[in-house]
């Protein structure tokens, strides 16, 4: 009998940044329900790339 989990019985998401599916890392075990993105980069990049009013002209006429 094997040991342990195969990666396709996993639980599985879909990043909310790049749209790429990532599946269930142990780091991740007890936050699996507040993990939104894939790696740290589609973090940061979430950020830049439009977070609640970053960079947004005030009033400009």
């Amino acid at each position: 009998m094997p040991r342990g989990l195969h990666k396709r019985d996993l639980p599985q998401k879909t990043c909310v940044t790049c749209g790429r599916p990532f599946t269930w890392r142990r780091k991740w075990a007890k936050v699996w329900n507040e993990v939104r993105h894939c790696s740290d980069a589609c973090r940061r990049a979430r950020k830049r790339r439009g977070g609640a009013g970053a960079g947004a002209p005030v009033g400009t006429s």
